[in-house]
Parts: C-alpha cells; structure tokens; sequence
C-alpha cells in the first residue's frame, strides 16, 4: 500500500512501518523521560507518562490536506482515500506498531543515565496517541481501533483534521470517541484557511464548521474535547486574529485549548522559516488575550514545548488530569 518510495523516506526518518499502512516512532519526550530529562505537555496537563506513550498512525501517507506548517513531508502523500481492500485489522496494527516501538526503545537499555523503573514500565504503553502522521479518520477501522485499546485499559488521543465530521459523528454514536479527542485549529477565517491547509476539498471550511458544532455537542456531553492551535509570528498570531479565534473557540464548546507555537522542523522549514516561531512568552500573551475574547480560562504552560493550556470553565480545571474513568 504505502509506495517504495515513502517506504524509504519513512524508514529515513525513523518510522517503523507497521503492517500495510501504518507506523509508529519514538518522541523525542518519551527519549528524554527515560533518562531524566524531563516529561512533555501531554504528562503536564492531563498526568499521560510520557515513557507509556506509543505515537502511532494507521494511516501512514494518507490526508486531506498540505498544510505549510507541518513537519512531515505532505508531498508524499498518497492521497486522501485508502485502499479499502487489504486494510489490516487494529489488533494487527496495534501489536506491529508494539513491536516497532519496542525495537526503537531498545538503545536506550544501555544508556548510563537510563531510569531502569521507567525503561521497564515502556514495554507496556498505557496510552495510544493516534496522531503521528497522515489523517486517522480516513483509516475506515479507526472506531474498532479505539475500541480494542479501551478494552485493553488505555488511554487515547485522536488528532484530526476535522474534515470529516460524518466520521466523528459515528464514532460518538457507537461509543467509539477516543479518551481526548483533538481538532486542529489554526486559521481564523475561510481566507486564510485555504492557503494554509491546501486542502483537497473545496469544501473544507463548511466541513470544519460542522466538526466545530459537533465538539460543542460531544462537551456538553461530557466528552474530552480540544483545540490544538499553532501558532505562527506574523500569520495567524496577529491581534486582528484574536476576536475571530475566539468566535470559533466559542462555537466548539470545547473542553479545552492549547495555544502552541509553530516549530520550523522537518519539512516545515522548506515552508517557513525560523523567524516564524514565536517564543513561550509571545505565546502567554496571544493565550491570555485570547482567554479573554473567548472566556476561557489560564490552566497551564508547558516552556519547552512553548505551549499554553486553557480551559472552558472551572469544571476543565478539575477535569485536567485524566482518570479511570475517562478511558
């Protein structure tokens, strides 16, 4: 399914591709966990353990949209509709992707500073982000998928493109939401949003908005919902922006915000460039700036990730950390 020449560029760029179309790889934060150089955003915020986090994708080259700002190499993308035929099953895709992490991970056994606690507790991940690569939505088993992990006690993250609310009104219906489940968001507008996400639908911004009504429904139904907003200087970070992110920030409901910084990485500095980033202390003022347009409220920061947390309401608040219970 996946090209030999995407096979190649994935295997360059330390992916291990798992089954047909998937793939998985090692966070620079999961590396820095085990030996002592400290926990992402994710552990931060919600309490996921950074060493127990397994980044995967089951749909490896597949998306909707180009977007400028992604590090990955969106020219290679095979298109925006997988195969439906020969499309590995979840509990295929999740014991391949197991085995491709653990065969990463093994280096580290022998590092000096390796927390041998921690390096014993990865062989067992008890949280799945589904957002590595490519579109999830578009693998046709994504429901299936989450569903097994739920049976198996972890933890989830879904990261969307949000152009396909058909799909995440299925999966709420059959009760297949992942643990969070995510939006990007990161153009105020339909002039913007088009030359920024170069998208393959002519239709993209109606389809967005409907996703937007659709996470309002899904918090009020106590779902995990978020925005993951990046952030460029002098693009989408302008304060003319601001009443308009806060517009749909509103129309989502959602549970929770994050304001992140655009990082100029992989391919994205074939795109933009360094001068594009801005630093943790212009992102704590275009968040708060934007808590106050929108209503939301200053939960957290995370400095090395550049990355600002904020919440719907006190019930946010006390919701940060995930429990049993939200599995």
């Amino acid at each position: 399914m996946i090209s030999s020449k995407n096979l190649e560029l994935l295997k360059k760029q330390h992916y291990v591709v798992a089954g047909k179309h998937s793939a998985v790889q090692i966070c620079r934060w999961t590396k820095h966990s085990l030996i002592g150089e400290g926990e992402c955003y994710k552990h931060k915020f919600y309490g996921i353990p950074s060493w127990r986090c397994c980044e995967i994708s089951p749909s490896a080259v597949w998306c909707d949209n180009h977007c400028i700002h992604c590090w990955r190499a969106t020219e290679a993308t095979q298109g925006n509709k997988m195969p439906q035929t020969l499309l590995d099953k979840p509990e295929i895709i999740i014991e391949e992707c197991l085995k491709g992490r653990k065969k990463l991970l093994t280096g580290f056994g022998g590092h000096d500073r390796l927390d041998k606690k921690r390096f014993r507790e990865s062989d067992e991940p008890s949280h799945f982000a589904i957002s590595l690569i490519g579109e999830p939505t578009l693998y046709p088993k994504i429901g299936e998928m989450i569903s097994l992990l739920r049976k198996r006690g972890k933890t989830s993250f879904i990261v969307t493109n949000g152009l396909h609310p058909e799909i995440l009104k299925k999966l709420e219906k059959n009760n297949q939401l992942p643990t969070q489940l995510y939006v990007s968001l990161n153009s105020s507008n339909e002039k913007d949003y088009v030359p920024w996400h170069k998208s393959v639908h002519k239709d993209a911004w109606k389809r967005y908005n409907k996703t937007m009504d659709l996470l309002n429904e899904f918090t009020r139904k106590g779902k995990r919902t978020v925005l993951r907003m990046t952030i460029a200087r002098n693009m989408n970070m302008d304060d003319k922006h601001i009443e308009e992110f806060a517009t749909l920030i509103k129309k989502s409901g959602a549970m929770f915000v994050e304001v992140k910084s655009y990082m100029s990485l992989g391919y994205a500095r074939k795109r933009i460039g360094y001068e594009f980033m801005p630093s943790i202390n212009e992102i704590i003022s275009f968040a708060k700036k934007l808590a106050k347009a929108s209503g939301y409220i200053y939960l957290d920061k995370h400095i090395p990730s550049r990355i600002v947390l904020l919440g719907k309401n006190k019930e946010a608040k006390r919701r940060m950390k995930i429990s049993n219970r939200d599995i």
